[in-house]
């Protein structure tokens, strides 16, 4: 199982990458792991205004179907379009082509962990 150190992570097993006031959100390698097989993926829609902590995309698998929180506050502003044709990505590339969506941070954000916090966490 992959955790990048240069990425920030949630208790629910997203990442975050924040370059300036702009947070790209995925799911973790060990959440995809946990998941399997990944077969669809809701994507929020641009412009969404969303809250930290916050429901606001799906990642349905072959075992189950499971919401992506936002770690950050924020209007969405991009999001990963090849994962309505290819949502097996999330799989391959969780840190790389599998993003989810960047959003313009405007508020709060979760408790965001370091990825050797959150390797900790993962542990117990």
């Amino acid at each position: 199982m992959t955790i990048p150190e240069h990425l920030l992570y949630t208790k629910e097993h997203e990442w975050v990458r924040i370059e300036d006031d702009i947070a790209t959100i995925g799911i973790t390698d060990h959440a995809q792991e946990a998941l399997g097989d990944i077969v669809f993926v809701e994507l929020p829609a641009k412009g969404r205004k969303v809250q930290a902590g916050e429901a606001f995309a799906v990642v349905e698998s072959v075992k189950a179907v499971s919401d992506v929180y936002a770690p950050v506050a924020g209007e969405v502003v991009e999001t990963n379009e090849l994962l309505e044709s290819e949502p097996e990505k999330i799989n391959t590339d969780p840190y790389g082509e599998g993003w989810i969506a960047r959003v313009r941070m405007s508020g709060d954000k979760v408790e965001l962990l370091d990825e050797a916090t959150y390797t900790t966490y993962l542990e117990e």
